[in-house]
């Protein structure tokens, strides 16, 4: 081994010895407090980018941080393996998306190990693994046992050419066309599995405010899930004689076809008065029935148009506004005012009931849209000091103001505190039998439904005799088979596998189907922290309803998650499918907590080098394993970390890496050369002592404080100030002290959790050294088995500290006082100080700020 800093040689022997060793083996540790690290797992996609290295290294450092501060940590790692990405693969070279998705495993393994980062590689998952994907299985039954999984016709996107459907990502372009043949995306209802997650739509918003999560990860959860309160209101069809039958000859057909109310929540009833017409998504069930035959035409092509846009299209707010009267009527409830009914692909059946009651004197896109088309508008809130004149209005009045043409709310102030015309209206509603109190959520249940074949089945068979029944425990996992052949069209195999598709019934034996669809692969990562507690559990074993999917005593040691880390874009959707997840398993006794992960931390993005995302196509993709082929893993790790506070990211900048690399270099320096011998033997003055120990308790406060907050760029600073200590020192009497040996070992302890290969080296050395000092332990143990260092606030006190004194703010002198001077002695110095800046003038205030300024106003 050489003397130099040679990352190349020292990383790969520090892996193998950590490995071999058991240096991260995770035990269970009762007499230690437990600290579950996790970090979200990769998809396995064949290599290893830039970004995944942003989100891992920072993570590991700070769960090496936490095992230095002695707490027992856990920190797993595994690959959420399903997905579109395999069965793409597998289309386009002919190879099962098993085998795509293994060899991508094994090489990232090796990938992720070249991080040197504290993985407990034993408890790995592995979420196409069948024993992983039975309890997915598992969990499913479980929930369908207890209503929260169901069966319902449900919109998906449909390609008519390659007639399947399609994942979001594979709905391209503003006209959304299908990826791989370029025809017209439409919508089209299907039988589709869900799991009700809106049974916890108020737990998962009450409960934010227990959970130590960012800010705007809260808030995009709180409007995901959108709780408004306000009213429900039945507004009843008029029949026109178009639905008038004896009711002696009713069937149950013909009653089930005729209208008798279309039902709309509002947040604000009060202006119920100023409904002047009705609008239904063009997907409400209603539109068919409530059209009549002379608008038929303009209705159904309508209605395709819509189904070829997304929400976000539909709703955006400079859309010019679109519709057809459907030839339908409604009775307004609170005035008996016929009403036309229109649909408009503004309105959709992911909001409220599908359905408004418009307001164009008082909503803007209603006010739009009547304008467009002509339909009458009434004013029923004026604005202070103001009477609007509705055919003369040119936008709609959305604020505050007085009820008016409101029937018996009439003079009532607009609001919806107590008192106001909201909740006057509901009162009034509720009083009459025509409304009622109700809360709406934006939160939709999730549709877990997938025609694909790369995920875990979903384990339901249909038979003709029986029904719906759910495939038996102790016949689970359903397998994917090996041998499905992949469509070019994209078409799921399964449909078309025999030998997967037909099956006796459980329940009577007779010929039966499977279902077909596979699991959202969000189903598997929704649980993944807890299979990682004992992964390999009842493998190859036939499990039971009342079986537990992990070791039940380790489940109790480590849950629930104590630190999560990863990115902001799964706020909605992965952040929040794993916090339902977790309820519903406690509401089923699985679990005996409320939320998966205590803390989360949010990394940025490391940008380009152009400070652009990046992408091939862009060509300003950084192959990390080129950097550490060049650099070493502890610059790369210590770069990514330095470029800016984590939470925020940052562009990649190539010649900046390589200050990284000499500050390693200069602390390599530090280490292994040896003082002069001359030096050793000089004393060194009681102020240098005292100088040199004081930088470094500030250096271990601050390096502490930055790592327990995830500030690694800050704390890396504070490393090399630290370094320039300590090679100043060499050329002084400090050098070779007792003081001077505990500021080197200081110094790797807190460079460990970052660079942990070059740590460890040095640490080895420090202590295989012929200089002995106090301390010195000889074979030195890892250094990742040290206590992380103590700082004392006493000695990292400054000895004198300035403070400027200032006149009228501008500064006139510096005072050099003891740290924690008393105000009334600091305001004494500093007028004493300033006498002849404020002779002969008033002095009118005194504002002390301790240890730093004095500020005298005078005039």
């Amino acid at each position: 081994m050489s003397n130099r800093y040679a990352p190349a040689e020292i990383e790969p022997k520090w892996q193998r010895a950590w490995e071999e060793a058991g240096l991260y083996k995770t035990v269970e540790d009762p007499a230690r407090p437990k600290w579950y690290a996790l970090t979200m797992l990769p998809y396995p996609s064949g290599d290893l980018h830039t970004g995944h290295w942003y989100a891992y290294t920072p993570s590991d450092a700070a769960a090496r941080f936490r095992r230095m501060n002695g707490y027992n940590v856990f920190f797993p790692m595994g690959f959420d393996a399903f997905g579109l990405p395999a069965e793409n693969a597998a289309i386009k070279n002919n190879v099962h998306p098993n085998k795509w998705t293994y060899a991508n495993i094994e090489r990232m393994r090796a990938q992720l190990r070249r991080m040197g980062a504290m993985w407990s590689w034993e408890h790995e998952a592995i979420s196409c693994d069948p024993d992983y994907y039975k309890w997915s299985q598992w969990f499913f039954l479980r929930f369908y046992e207890a209503g929260l999984a169901y069966r319902e016709y449900a919109p998906v996107d449909w390609c008519p050419n390659c007639n399947t459907t399609l994942a979001r990502e594979q709905v391209w372009g503003e006209d959304r066309h299908c990826e791989r043949c370029g025809t017209p995306v439409i919508k089209k209802p299907l039988n589709q599995w869900k799991f009700r997650i809106t049974n916890y739509a108020d737990e998962l918003l009450d409960k934010l405010a227990e959970i130590e999560w960012p800010e705007r990860v809260k808030t995009m959860q709180t409007n995901w899930i959108g709780r408004s309160e306000g009213a429900e209101v039945d507004f009843p069809v008029a029949d026109d004689g178009r639905w008038t039958i004896d009711d002696r000859d009713a069937t149950p057909s013909s009653i089930v076809h005729r209208p008798s109310s279309i039902r709309i929540f509002t947040t604000r009833p009060d202006t119920l008065w100023g409904a002047t017409f009705m609008v239904l998504a063009p997907e409400h069930p209603l539109v068919d029935t409530v059209t009549t035959d002379e608008h038929r035409a303009q209705v159904d092509a309508y209605k395709a148009q819509a189904a070829r846009l997304d929400e976000i299209q539909r709703s955006a707010a400079d859309k010019e506004k679109t519709g057809v009267f459907t030839g339908g009527y409604a009775i307004n409830p609170v005035n008996d005012e016929r009403i036309p009914i229109w649909i408009a692909d503004y309105v959709m059946m992911g909001y409220g009931t599908g359905a408004i009651m418009a307001v164009p004197g008082h909503d803007q896109r209603d006010f739009e849209f009547a304008r467009k088309f002509g339909l009458p508008v009434q004013v029923v809130v004026q604005p202070p000091g103001q009477e609007l004149d509705a055919d003369a209005m040119t936008a709609a009045w959305p604020d505050e103001g007085v009820m008016v043409n409101s029937g018996p709310i009439n003079g009532a102030p607009a609001g919806k505190g107590p008192g106001e015309s909201v909740q006057v209206t509901i009162e009034w509603l509720e009083e009459t039998g025509k409304g009622r109190r109700a809360k709406n959520y934006r939160l939709r249940d999730w549709l877990i439904s997938r025609q694909r074949m790369w995920g875990a089945p979903i384990p339901m068979i249909y038979c003709e005799q029986c029904g719906t029944v759910p495939v038996p425990y102790e016949d689970l996992p359903v397998r994917l088979p090996d041998d499905a052949e992949f469509k070019p069209t994209g078409e799921s195999p399964l449909r078309y596998h025999e030998g997967f598709r037909f099956v006796q019934c459980p329940q009577c034996g007779g010929d039966a189907e499977r279902e077909t669809d596979t699991m959202d692969t969000f189903m598997c990562s929704s649980w993944y922290q807890y299979a990682y507690i004992t992964p390999h559990h009842k493998a190859g074993e036939p499990i039971h309803r009342d079986d537990m999917p992990w070791d039940p005593a380790k489940g109790e040691y480590w849950l629930p998650v104590d630190q999560y880390t990863g990115g902001i874009e799964h706020a909605t959707m992965h952040l929040l499918y794993t916090r339902f997840f977790t309820k519903a398993l406690r509401d089923l006794g699985i679990v005996h907590f409320d939320e998966p992960m205590l803390r989360l931390f949010n990394q940025g993005m490391v940008l380009g080098p152009d400070g652009e995302k990046m992408s091939k196509s862009r060509g300003n993709v950084v192959n990390p394993d080129e950097m550490v082929a060049k650099h070493g893993a502890d610059t790369v790790r210590g770069y990514l970390m330095f470029i800016g506070p984590w939470d925020q990211g940052g562009p990649w900048d190539p010649s900046a890496i390589g200050g990284i690399h000499r500050f390693l270099g200069r602390v390599w320096g530090a280490v292994t050369d040896v003082p002069d011998s001359h030096q050793m033997m000089a004393t060194p003055t009681s102020e240098e002592l005292r100088a040199f120990e004081r930088k470094l308790h500030q250096t271990i406060l601050k390096v502490t404080e930055d790592m327990q907050n995830f500030r690694f760029n800050t704390a890396i600073a504070a490393l090399m100030e630290m370094n320039n200590v300590l090679f100043k020192a060499k050329d002084s009497a400090v050098v070779g002290t007792n003081l001077w040996y505990e500021a080197l070992a200081t110094q790797l302890k807190l460079m460990a959790p970052i660079f942990p290969h070059i740590s460890e080296e040095l640490w080895h050395r420090l202590h295989s050294s012929t200089v002995t000092f106090e301390g010195a332990q000889t074979p030195a143990p890892s250094v990742h088995l040290q206590s992380w260092p103590q700082g004392n606030p006493e000695k990292a006190k400054e000895d004198e500290l300035e403070v400027v004194v200032q006149i009228n703010g501008k500064i006139r002198e510096r005072l050099l006082v003891t740290p924690g001077t008393a105000q009334d002695t600091l305001q004494e110095q500093a007028l004493a100080a300033v006498q002849k800046w404020v002779e002969g003038k008033p002095i009118r205030r005194v504002i002390v700020v301790p240890d730093k300024l004095v500020n005298v106003v005078v005039g």
